[in-house]
C-alpha cells in the first residue's frame, strides 16, 4: 500500500505572487543573491558561504532557509574546484544537521535545483533547507529507492536506483557518518559534472539535488532533469531504464569516479 503524508504542504499564495513579482527581475537589475549587503535574515556564514531565512517563505508551518553556495553567479556544484565544493557540503550539512538536531520538525528537507528543468527560479547557486512542522517529507520514500545497480562502495556508496522515486536515471550517494561528507561531495562532483557534458551527449541542462536523513544514513540522490513523464504526473508510476541501460550507465559513472576521486 502506497503511504502517504497525511499534512500535505499548503502553498501561501499571497507570498507566492510576491515571489513571482520580485525574482523575476530586468539583466540590469542586481541578482540579490549577488547583493550580499543587502541580505537579512542570516544564520551563519563561512567565507563566501551564506546560511540565511528564505525572503519568500511561501510554505505555511515550516522555517524556510536558503543556503548561498559561492558569490560566483555563474557557479555549480557541477564545476567547483574539489576543495571548494567540499567546503560547499561540509557548510550545508553543518546547516541541515543543526536544524534536525533542533527538535523543532517533523522533518527537514534540503535540496537544490539547478537548470531551467529543475524547479528553481534563480540562477545564483544554492540550496534550500526547509524544516517542516507537521509533515513527513520520507512518508513516500522506502530503503528501495536508494538500492539498485552498485558503482562505489569505499567509505560511502553509490548506486543507480532499480526502484527510483520518479524515473529512468537516479544515482544515490550514502554516507552513514557525518565524518564522510568530503566523500560524498567528490562524489557528487563527479556525478553531476558528468550529467552536465556527457550524460545523452550533452543535452541535459537541469538536475535536482535530494538531500535524505533516512534510515541512519545521509543520502544524496542526483535526479538528471528532462520533461516529466506523464505515467509519473498522472499515476505516480516511476519508470526505470533497463537493466543493460543501468549498467552502461554505472560503468561510464565508475570510470569516471576512479580516475579522479
Amino acid at each position: 500500500m502506497i503511504k502517504h503524508s497525511e499534512n500535505p504542504l499548503v502553498f501561501n499564495t499571497a507570498i507566492g505572487t510576491k515571489k513571482r513579482n520580485e525574482t523575476v527581475v530586468p539583466k540590469e537589475v542586481l541578482c540579490p543573491f549577488c547583493d550580499v549587503e543587502n541580505l537579512t535574515g542570516i544564520l551563519k556564514t563561512s567565507d563566501h558561504k551564506i546560511w540565511l531565512k528564505n525572503k519568500f517563505p511561501t510554505l505555511k508551518n515550516s522555517m524556510m532557509t536558503v543556503i548561498i553556495e559561492s558569490d560566483e553567479h555563474l557557479g555549480d556544484i557541477s564545476t567547483y574546484g574539489v576543495e571548494e565544493n567540499r567546503e560547499v557540503f561540509s557548510f550545508a550539512f553543518e546547516c541541515w544537521d543543526e536544524m534536525i538536531q533542533s527538535g523543532k520538525y517533523q522533518s527537514v528537507l534540503m535540496f537544490k535545483n539547478f537548470g531551467p528543468r529543475s524547479g528553481g527560479t534563480l540562477r545564483h547557486p544554492h540550496l534550500q533547507v526547509v524544516g517542516l512542522e507537521e509533515t513527513d517529507g520520507y512518508a513516500q520514500i522506502a530503503k528501495e529507492n536508494f538500492e539498485g545497480v552498485e558503482i562505489k562502495k569505499n567509505g560511502l556508496t553509490v548506486t543507480l536506483s532499480t526502484r527510483p522515486i520518479m524515473g529512468f536515471v537516479e544515482f544515490n550517494v550514502i554516507i552513514s557518518e557525518l565524518e564522510n561528507v568530503e566523500k560524498l561531495a567528490d562524489n557528487v562532483h563527479g556525478i553531476t559534472s558528468y550529467l552536465m557534458t556527457d550524460y545523452m551527449n550533452g543535452r541535459c541542462d537541469s538536475y535536482n539535488l535530494f538531500f535524505h536523513h533516512f534510515d541512519d544514513k545521509y543520502i544524496c540522490k542526483i535526479v538528471p532533469r528532462f520533461i516529466t513523464s506523464p505515467y509519473f504526473i498522472g499515476y505516480k508510476i516511476p519508470q526505470v531504464n533497463g537493466i543493460e541501460a543501468l549498467e552502461e550507465i554505472a560503468d561510464e559513472i565508475r570510470n569516471r569516479l576512479d580516475k579522479k576521486y
